[in-house]
């Protein structure tokens, strides 16, 4: 069987925008990705039916794009692009019809429509303030925003070490429920859910760590259980935790380490997070990482050597082992399996 990719990526280098690849679930193999849609640094992106959203930038502009997916073919339905930085997150939300993306730089959160004919309406914009202890934590950097199982918006704020909950109006409008503080200079960057709906595992980049969180699905207030490190207790050198996944029986959770250049891999037992295994991304920086739809597989990008890595994951064990290597990709910092 053949499993679409597409990469977002930086532009920066060589990189001409969004790639796409085909995983053979047979041989194991990753095709060599080519370039799908031109576009200046599509770093985070997601599709939804025959929609690819994407973040986006035009010189001095900077914002989301829809490409309709059609036959081979990539067409440009919309952008929304005004002047300043481009997000660094986008979701969907298929009952309302809304984008969300999350802006790093100007510690901002938008809401966009998807119309009907595939067009962009922004919605609402909210501006987060504050900031933390670290040199990185000058002010707000919102760095993800999405569902939580309810249907409320999760925003994950690295710059002021909080997780704040939004809800959702018919119209696109967000009104705050709750803010968990968490721990001074933990840098929060993603979150995933667990199949329970109300356990959250949220990745600190800043503080190398993964917390296990509860959902309270009434009020839609998050509470700590259980921090843990993603890296070595010896590791002293410079890292920076990235990505976390979560198979879909909830058994094992998966971090990417900037910097000690490894994918943490931790068993959920009792509760409790449990790490079972580090190995090595065989590049520099894996900012993303994903499941394939079997979740036989583990695909990783590492950004700064341009090469990505396929996994083979044992389903029982949760354990990760090598099958292929120096996968050419340009700059990549998104992985996602249609």
């Amino acid at each position: 069987m053949k499993e679409q990719i597409y990469f977002g990526t930086y532009t920066k280098k060589t990189s001409q925008g969004i790639y796409h690849a085909f995983l053979d679930t047979d041989t194991a193999q990753v095709s060599t990705p080519q370039v799908a849609i031109t576009v200046e640094n599509p770093t985070y992106l997601t599709i939804t039916d025959q929609t690819l959203l994407t973040v986006a930038k035009e010189g001095p502009l900077g914002g989301i794009a829809a490409y309709e997916l059609a036959d081979d073919s990539y067409v440009l339905t919309d952008d929304a692009l005004v002047a300043g930085p481009n997000p660094c997150y986008v979701a969907f939300d298929k009952k309302r019809s809304l984008v969300y993306t999350a802006n790093y730089h100007k510690r901002q959160i938008d809401v966009y429509r998807l119309n009907n004919d595939k067009t962009l309406t922004l919605c609402d914009s909210v501006v987060q303030t504050g900031y933390g202890p670290r040199k990185e934590q000058d002010g707000s950097h919102v760095h993800y925003t999405d569902l939580t199982p309810d249907g409320r918006l999760v925003v994950v704020d690295l710059g002021n070490d909080t997780v704040s909950t939004y809800d959702i109006s018919a119209e696109g409008k967000l009104a705050p429920v709750s803010i968990l503080k968490t721990k001074a200079g933990l840098g929060p960057r993603h979150l995933v859910f667990a199949p329970d709906k109300k356990t959250a595992y949220l990745v600190g980049e800043l503080s190398s760590t993964v917390s296990v969180l509860d959902y309270d699905l009434t009020t839609g207030a998050f509470h700590l259980l259980q921090t843990v490190s993603t890296i070595p207790d010896d590791w002293t050198e410079h890292n920076g935790a990235a990505a976390i996944r979560i198979s879909n029986d909830g058994r094992f959770v998966y971090v990417s380490n900037r910097g000690h250049n490894s994918l943490a891999v931790f068993e959920v037992l009792d509760g409790e997070l449990k790490l079972i295994q580090h190995l090595t991304t065989h590049g520099d920086f894996p900012r993303d990482f994903a499941l394939d739809p079997t979740e036989r597989f583990i695909l990783v990008a590492n950004q700064n050597t341009d090469n990505a890595t396929l996994y083979t994951r044992d389903q029982e064990t949760g354990l990760l082992a090598c099958c292929q290597k120096d996968i050419p990709l340009p700059e990549g910092v998104c992985v996602y399996f249609k």
